[in-house]
C-alpha cells in the first residue's frame, strides 16, 4: 500500500538488468514528467541538473536565466544552488535566477504556495523570447557585474531555438554555458511523441555562423549516461566584437 508521503514523490523506475537501456531511458522520460522539486513540478532529469550545478560552479554563476519557467520547480531549485554557492563563497551573495515564459499565473502562485519570499531571490518575467527587448528586459535584472548560466527550456523547435540562442548568448561571459535542452527531439528513438524537433538543427547552424563563432559544443558534458540535452551544451570560450 502507497504511504501518504509517498504521494508526493514520481513513480518508481526499476532498472531490469536484462532489459535494454532504451526501455530504462524511456520510463525514465515518463518518470521525470512527474517530479517535484519543493512540492513543485520540475521536469528535469538529476542527472542533467547535477550536470548544470557543476557548471554553475565551474564558471562562477551569480545569475541564472531560465528561458520557460512553468511552474516554477526549476526557478526553485536553480536559486537554491545559487545559494549554496554563495555560501561557500563561489559567488557573492546577491544571487538571481530571471525566469521567462509568455504567462507566468501558474507560477507565481506555484512560487508562492513553496516560499512567500520567493521575489528575494527569483524575478517572474513576461515576454516572448523571440523578442530582442525580452533579453534586454532580463540583463536588467542582473546584479551589477553578474556572471549568468543561460538555459533554453521553452518549444524546443527551430525558430524558438534559433531566437534563444540569438538574443541570450550574448548575456554569456567568456567561460560561461549555455545550456539548451532537449535535444532528444531530434533523435528517433528518444523523440517524445508529438515533438516536431529542430533543437539540433538550429544550434549547428547557430554555431555554423557569425554569432556561434564564440562558442563550442561540449559534448563531453553529457558524462551521466543519461541526458535530455544530446547536443545542447555551449560554451562561450571567447569574447566577440561588441
Amino acid at each position: 500500500m502507497e504511504a501518504p508521503e509517498d504521494r508526493a514523490l514520481p513513480p518508481r523506475v526499476e532498472a531490469v538488468l536484462d532489459d535494454t537501456v532504451r526501455a530504462y531511458w524511456t520510463a525514465r522520460e515518463r518518470q521525470h514528467v512527474r517530479d517535484v522539486y519543493a512540492g513543485v513540478r520540475i521536469k528535469k532529469f538529476p542527472e542533467d541538473l547535477r550536470m548544470m550545478e557543476h557548471l554553475m560552479w565551474l564558471s562562477r554563476s551569480q545569475v541564472v536565466v531560465e528561458l520557460g519557467t512553468h511552474f516554477g520547480g526549476s526557478a526553485l531549485w536553480f536559486r537554491d544552488r545559487l545559494r549554496a554557492l554563495a555560501g561557500y563563497g563561489r559567488v557573492p551573495r546577491d544571487v538571481r535566477v530571471v525566469t521567462l515564459d509568455l504567462r507566468q499565473d501558474k507560477a507565481r502562485a506555484a512560487l508562492l504556495a513553496a516560499d512567500p519570499s520567493y521575489e528575494d531571490g527569483i524575478t517572474l518575467l513576461e515576454g516572448d523570447i523571440t523578442d530582442p527587448e525580452t533579453a534586454l528586459r532580463a540583463r536588467a535584472a542582473f546584479p551589477e557585474g553578474a556572471r549568468c548560466l543561460v538555459v533554453e527550456d521553452t518549444l524546443h523547435t527551430y525558430g524558438t531555438t534559433a531566437a534563444a540562442l540569438r538574443n541570450f548568448a550574448p548575456l554569456v561571459p567568456v567561460g560561461g554555458f549555455f545550456v539548451v535542452e532537449d535535444g532528444i527531439v531530434d533523435v528517433p528513438e528518444l523523440r517524445p511523441p508529438d515533438m516536431p524537433g529542430g533543437v539540433l538543427p538550429a544550434v549547428r547552424d547557430w554555431l555554423a555562423g557569425p554569432d556561434g563563432a564564440d562558442f563550442r559544443q561540449r559534448r563531453d558534458l553529457e558524462r551521466y549516461g543519461l541526458t535530455c540535452h544530446v547536443g545542447g551544451w555551449l560554451e562561450r570560450v571567447r569574447q566577440g566584437p561588441a
